[in-house]
């Protein structure tokens, strides 16, 4: 007889890192709550990954309390049960010093990094702690281990995730929950993209070196919730060969 099958929910799985995850998951047969603000790639996926495992979508923006909230609760009953929960919704928006940053860019990092993680963690938690089980992963970055010239702001939203993390360990511990989180260095996705709003140097950004993919991310992700019941992963910091720190990599 098989053991249930366990739900992941997967925020910002439309691309990237939490798209590999999606697919890394199906692959390990765990079943899927697919989330992001993109409702044609959300469908797009579903429709690849349901030959594989049962998967469901909920098209909505994490920064969104209400649409948060009511979204998750809008969950049909075989997918309520979430054992996963991945919070990999996250941006950075610009690359300016602190006197010269944009208060948009200020309030779309934090809104969606800081207050859209913990706004989809309050919706879930609550049925894990009731069932005193569950895992979280929240994925970081090596930003939130070291600061860098005109990181500021998403340096802090990303030290803020680490310190969350920490603080959810902390107070879930006595319910059996486990709280981890992935921090990778430069991943080759559409990030750089969208931190230099589509500018050319968003194309050289991997020039020269191999960063690592999406599917690197992934694999230690499904690691991390692949454990015996008695080990969690709390922290991973994860570079490609090419990286030293936050300001060092070897290029070609």
């Amino acid at each position: 007889m098989n053991k249930t099958k366990k739900v992941a929910l997967i925020t910002g799985a439309t691309s990237g890192i939490g798209h590999a995850t999606a697919f890394e998951f199906a692959k390990q047969g765990i079943d899927l709550v697919l989330c992001g603000r993109r409702l044609n790639r959300l469908e797009t996926i579903q429709k690849v990954l349901s030959k594989l495992i049962n998967v469901h979508i909920l098209n909505f923006d994490v920064r969104d309390k209400q649409e948060t909230f009511k979204a998750i609760e809008s969950l049909p009953d075989k997918f309520r049960r979430i054992d996963i929960l991945i919070n990999n919704a996250g941006n950075a928006h610009g690359l300016d010093s602190i006197d010269e940053g944009s208060l948009e860019d200020w309030d779309a990092m934090m809104d969606i990094n800081v207050k859209g993680l913990l706004y989809v963690s309050r919706a879930i938690i609550p049925g894990m702690t009731a069932r005193k089980s569950g895992q979280i992963i929240n994925i970081g970055s090596s930003a939130g281990k070291e600061v860098y010239p005109k990181g500021n702001v998403y340096c802090g939203s990303k030290h803020a995730v680490l310190a969350i993390t920490e603080g959810m360990r902390i107070d879930l511990n006595t319910y059996g929950i486990k709280v981890g989180a992935i921090n990778p260095g430069l991943v080759e996705t559409e990030f750089s993209k969208v931190r230099f709003k589509g500018d050319k140097i968003a194309n050289t950004v991997y020039q020269g070196y191999k960063a690592l993919q999406p599917e690197d991310v992934a694999e230690v992700i499904y690691f991390a919730v692949s454990r015996p019941a008695h080990v969690n992963i709390a922290d991973v910091l994860m570079f490609c060969t090419a990286q030293a720190s936050s300001t060092i990599v070897n290029k070609e």
